[in-house]
């Protein structure tokens, strides 16, 4: 018997399933303008096609970076509340089995850097052992983490520093994706993926620590989670009016938020004069931005969705459905196309072409979402990860 993916199945929500699709499609269209992060790009051939590249590129940039993987993160916490609250109500505790699934995605992780080095499943893996102590407490003892978290206390910290010693200007970034170029150029597929697994890995690490997104991260799982908790992200007949309501004062208070904070860092920015106190404050101020922008487009989605009963997005269902499978395989097949062991057309393609073959890719990747969920219930990775998670227990 065939599936249908578009309806509701075992409480998964769908709206949800459709803003993580949302959320990967602007992942992997950033992705290839950006050559998968070996920026590598040809001259233009005319003036016009590098004033359209330059175009796309900021929109993109504005739209999708740091607000595509805050959906991520904040969905992340959604379902971790998801499956957590499952186990409870069959009298199980899940707590063990999801730090089982952390161990796995850590795994799913490493295969993906192989291929890609800015790659987040390892990440997401390492920091999402913060969701076991906290999945106990107090709704306001989350909240209040959260916003600590939010708050960016490390680079606080960095401000005083600066400020007592301001000829200091200390190196953060000791590994660089710069330090993998040779080897994604490269025409080795084993030097590339031993760059990638190794380097490029922990220069993706090493600049999520630096630029706030590991404490950005953990506040959206936990931010998630509470959502998840208070019923937020579902709607049904008795709560659609508290929902409803929760989320568009969400979107009313976010906008201007993110307004000002657009262009007042720019403002801040030219009065900083101490390279390292701007970096600094370019890290907490973008953290906060992207926070506000994600929180309007995310209120924005839900709230179309539900008013339109999903006629305008549903066909994002079956993508966001398959999310790991997407994310991974973008990065292997991405890896192939601009990359110097495959067909390099990091050569040849500025942003106008990557973006239309990211679109290609897109569309590839959504219609066969489309196709797999007719015959089978999870996408090919989710299936593996499902299996494994639950290995020696009927479920």
């Amino acid at each position: 018997m065939e599936n249908n993916p578009l309806r509701p199945n075992q409480g998964r929500v769908l709206a949800i399933d459709a803003l993580r699709g949302f959320a990967v499609m602007g992942i992997v269209l950033l992705h290839n303008i950006e050559h998968f992060n070996y920026y590598s790009f040809p001259k233009a051939t005319s003036p016009l096609l590098s004033s359209l590249d330059k175009g796309l590129w900021d929109m993109l940039f504005f739209l999708f970076s740091g607000k595509a993987y805050a959906i991520f993160a904040l969905l992340f916490g959604f379902t971790f509340y998801l499956q957590s609250h499952n186990c409870e109500k069959r009298g199980e505790d899940f707590r063990n089995r999801y730090m089982w699934r952390l161990v796995l995605l850590l795994l799913f992780g490493f295969i993906n850097a192989s291929f890609f080095p800015g790659e987040i499943l390892v990440l997401y893996a390492l920091i999402g052992f913060v969701l076991v102590p906290v999945r106990h407490w107090s709704d306001k003892a989350v909240a209040w983490t959260a916003a600590i978290l939010m708050l960016q206390p490390l680079e606080w910290c960095k401000v005083v520093y600066a400020l007592v010693c301001p000829e200091a200007n200390p190196q953060q970034m000791v590994y660089s994706l710069g330090d993998v170029y040779p080897q994604l150029g490269g025409h080795s597929f084993w030097e590339m993926v031993k760059a990638n697994f190794v380097t490029g890995q922990l220069a993706s690490l090493n600049w999520a620590w630096c630029y706030g997104r590991v404490f950005q991260t953990a506040s959206l799982f936990m931010i998630g989670m509470l959502l998840g908790r208070k019923g937020l992200f579902r709607l049904t007949a008795e709560s659609r009016e508290r929902v409803m309501r929760f989320w568009q004062r969400v979107g009313l208070y976010a906008l201007p938020a993110a307004v000002l904070l657009y262009f007042f860092k720019q403002f801040l920015y030219t009065q900083l004069d101490n390279p390292f106190l701007k970096a600094t404050m370019e890290t907490v101020w973008n953290s906060w931005y992207n926070l506000a922008f994600m929180l309007v487009m995310v209120s924005g989605f839900l709230l179309l969705y539900w008013i339109n009963e999903g006629k305008v997005q549903q066909w994002l269902v079956p993508y966001g459905k398959m999310s790991l499978t997407d994310y991974i395989t973008q990065s292997v097949i991405g890896s192939f196309l601009y990359y110097g062991y495959g067909l390099e057309l990091h050569r040849t393609c500025g942003t106008t072409w990557s973006l239309l073959i990211g679109i290609a890719f897109f569309l590839l990747q959504l219609a066969f979402a489309h196709w797999w969920f007719r015959h089978f219930k999870r996408g090919p990775l989710e299936t593996i990860w499902h299996r494994l998670t639950w290995i020696g227990k009927k479920h």
